[in-house]
């Protein structure tokens, strides 16, 4: 073995440009390894710092890091040219303490285990904290649905659905939409599980409204960080009207921010998004934005903006930063240079632990995803108990709701950061975790 090593440097040493092209791909591989943990990793670290603040018991600590069940299903389908294909699906059950476990189903060619963990269990958090009773979960199949027809997505989602039906259901796990997936698929879904259990309209959430989805569901996201943000600035003496705003991400939850925030009075600065960025000091033209969206496929090329480069929008002059993409893109290499007052995570995991310190010690606030982005898990719960009662509410009495659900959510965190004397995000945390482990004992958990 030796040997062979031996030979291979010497090898390399004589093709410096192989040598480069192994040393970049290593560099790659590592890079998308560090990413892909990041999550799991953050999660993990910020549970452990809940858990000492709360003086759990170890094996109680352990238990509730622990998921419940992991499920790994190889789905094949015909595809339209009569060939067969296979996939991979997983569902990760992660508590069940204070309810049905719920969360959304992802299909993307790097549906990743570790990913899935990590999101499982910040669900578990996300809906304590909302104090709606559920568990966390995440799920996926890892394909490309962007390469797969509608019928052949059909087919995917059905036979996923066959191999998990008596895995889930309305009392053990509720899932909804995530990356790739939408309102279509959990038709689907719903329709393949009610041929084993009967009509089942409670077995998932996100549905189109013809199949018993609740009115404002899909603003919910992005309405509750609008509540989340008014609660957080209601703190601070001020109001959303006559702040400046720079939202990262202009999908379903960073438009419906948008939107919601233009119309409160604040002044939106800077957006980006997959096709590019723009930005106007004097505040964007929000309705006409949307429309050139809707009718370009993306925020560039609109003429009451100017161009900037996508990797500069964390770092515009603004109050207030709404990352509401991607998980990771605040870290330690551009903390220093973020000039937002307040961040509030619209995304799932946008600030990393070393962004997380040096932020703190600027003195941003930062407003934690497992709070500012619960809008979405909430309504979907309204959702829920809409279809087990059968009586549909009309979509003044849902945002109502959600004001309420979130306006006491600030406060709950609030009341725990000063409990133990620590930032929202452990003031988050803390109460998830309190709320968890509580709920673990009661049913009768023994160290």
């Amino acid at each position: 073995m030796l040997s062979f090593l031996n030979s291979l440097m010497l090898t390399l040493t004589k093709f410096p440009l192989l040598c480069f092209i192994i040393n970049v791909a290593s560099l790659h591989h590592f890079r998308k390894q560090k990413t892909k943990m990041n999550a799991l990793v953050a999660t993990n670290r910020n549970f452990k710092l809940a858990a000492r603040l709360l003086g759990l018991d170890s094996k109680l600590e352990k238990s509730l890091l622990i998921p419940f069940r992991e499920i790994k299903v190889e789905c094949t389908i015909p595809k339209d040219d009569g060939t067969l294909a296979s996939f991979v699906g997983f569902r990760v059950q992660h508590d069940n303490a204070r309810g049905p476990m719920k969360g959304g189903i992802r299909y993307h060619p790097e549906v990743d285990p570790d990913e899935v963990n990590a999101l499982a269990q910040l669900m578990t958090w996300k809906t304590a904290v909302a104090n709606i009773p559920y568990g966390g979960a995440k799920g996926g199949i890892g394909c490309n649905p962007g390469d797969l027809s509608l019928s052949e997505l059909e087919r995917l989602t059905r036979v996923f659905t066959q191999k998990i039906h008596d895995l889930i259901g309305i009392h053990t796990d509720v899932p909804a939409p995530d990356m790739g997936t939408g309102p279509q698929t959990m038709a689907w879904i719903l329709d393949e599980y009610s041929k084993f259990h009967g009509h089942s309209p409670a077995v998932v959430t996100g549905k189109p409204i013809d199949l018993g989805g609740s009115l404002g569901r899909d603003a919910a996201t992005g309405r509750g960080v609008l509540f989340a943000t008014e609660a957080l600035l209601n703190e601070h003496g001020k109001s959303i009207a006559g702040q400046r705003y720079v939202i990262q991400g202009f999908g379903n939850v960073g438009s419906w921010a948008a939107e919601l925030i233009h119309e409160s009075g604040g002044k939106i600065v800077a957006v980006s998004d997959i096709s590019g960025a723009i930005k106007n000091s004097k505040g964007l033209d929000v309705p006409n934005l949307l429309k050139h969206v809707k009718e370009n496929k993306g925020v560039k090329g609109f003429s009451g903006g100017d161009s900037i480069e996508p990797s500069s929008i964390l770092v515009e002059d603004c109050d207030i930063l709404i990352p509401a993409a991607l998980g990771g893109v605040i870290n330690r290499e551009n903390a220093n240079e973020i000039k937002a007052k307040f961040i509030i995570e619209a995304a799932n995991h946008p600030t990393d632990p070393d962004a997380d310190e040096i932020l703190s010690k600027k003195g941003v606030v930062i407003l934690p995803d497992i709070y500012a982005n619960s809008g979405g898990v909430t309504v979907s719960y309204f959702e829920w108990v809409q279809n087990i009662q059968g009586f549909m509410w009309d979509e003044e009495k849902v945002n109502k709701e959600l004001k309420t659900y979130m306006t006491r959510g600030f406060k709950d965190v609030k009341e725990m950061c000063e409990t133990h004397n620590c930032d929202l995000r452990m003031g988050a945390f803390t109460l998830a975790v309190n709320r968890v482990a509580r709920a673990t004992v009661l049913r009768g958990w023994e160290a």
